[in-house]
């Protein structure tokens, strides 16, 4: 998007996109959807997420909206929350963690102004999926780690997601 799109927040809160976007400061943000392995991350997730919900006490959302503050909101690819989770069709409640798939044309510089809103908005977990090199880092208040041994994990409530199995669904 060359030209930034002005809309109000009332505006935005009662339009639909295709896909959604985000809403920062009255200005439309596209968000890099629509490639293949960026869907298959994004169902693969919400599906691990789903069959372990109980145990796991979690529920993912894929592209919910979430309002960050006045004005500004962002969509992450999957939000999860703990139980029980916001039952409003906006949620202003941070995500227990925000998944960010990168797509080819995302930008890091762009990721990364996302994951420091989510970070301050209070998100304790950014988790950051590059299909392309396989890989994935950890962004939490207090550090950021590459997941080397191609483990997700969180830490109260302990939560452990395979990267190689999420992966091997790129080959299938």
């Amino acid at each position: 998007m060359d030209t930034p799109v002005l809309v109000s927040e009332q505006e935005y809160l009662h339009s639909s996109y295709e896909p959604d976007c985000d809403l920062v400061d009255g200005r439309l943000e596209e968000r890099n959807v629509g490639e293949r392995e960026h869907g298959i991350l994004q169902g693969q997730l919400y599906h691990l997420f789903f069959i372990h919900r109980n145990e796991w006490r979690m529920r993912a959302f894929p592209e919910q909206r979430i309002r960050l503050a006045t004005g500004r909101y962002r969509v992450p690819d999957v939000a999860i929350y703990k139980d029980p989770a916001p039952r409003d069709p906006v949620f202003s409640t941070p995500p227990f963690i925000a998944v960010e798939i990168l797509s080819s044309e995302d930008r890091m510089s762009r990721v990364r102004r996302k994951i420091d809103e989510y970070l301050e908005f209070g998100v304790p977990y950014v988790w950051i999926i590059d299909p392309q090199t396989r890989k994935a880092d950890v962004y939490t208040p207090q550090s950021i780690h590459e997941a080397k041994d191609l483990i997700l994990r969180t830490e109260d409530p302990r939560i452990e997601v395979s990267l190689e199995e999420l992966f091997r669904a790129l080959d299938e």
